[in-house]
């Protein structure tokens, strides 16, 4: 189990030190005029749905099929663009003409964060998988 626990832990880290970062610094994130409270939603949000395609992906690398593990990697892409951008659409639909446009920004930041530490989990499981 510890062995396992080492993939994910970038994503772990990631949304560990992103929480709190926001907690710690909430008034100066207020200050620059970003939403805290809508880039923790967002963060967890990312959390969830990258750990969900991590897993997707690790048990697709136990296949003997290669195909099964691109099939994987594109379908979790997918899904979480898809996933994401309803969920955009239900903040806009929600806020309206209030969008904070820093906070947006900052997620789509941390969208990458999250990607690249969903790809390096993957990575090093696929290097050790093969090495």
């Amino acid at each position: 189990m510890n062995k396992q626990r080492r993939f994910i832990l970038p994503m772990v880290m990631v949304f560990i030190f992103t929480n709190t970062l926001l907690l710690l610094f909430g008034q100066r994130f207020a200050a620059w005029g970003v939403d805290q409270y809508m880039l923790m939603g967002a963060n967890c949000l990312f959390f969830l749905v990258s750990l969900t395609a991590f897993l997707l992906q690790r048990s697709a690398l136990k296949n003997t099929n290669p195909n099964v593990f691109i099939r994987s990697v594109m379908g979790s892409m997918f899904i979480k663009m898809m996933l994401v951008l309803v969920v955009f659409l239900v903040y806009i639909m929600i806020v309206r003409k209030g969008i904070n446009k820093p906070a947006v920004f900052a997620a789509m930041f941390l969208y990458l964060v999250y990607l690249a530490a969903e790809v390096a989990g993957v990575m090093k499981l696929n290097r050790e998988k093969n090495g």
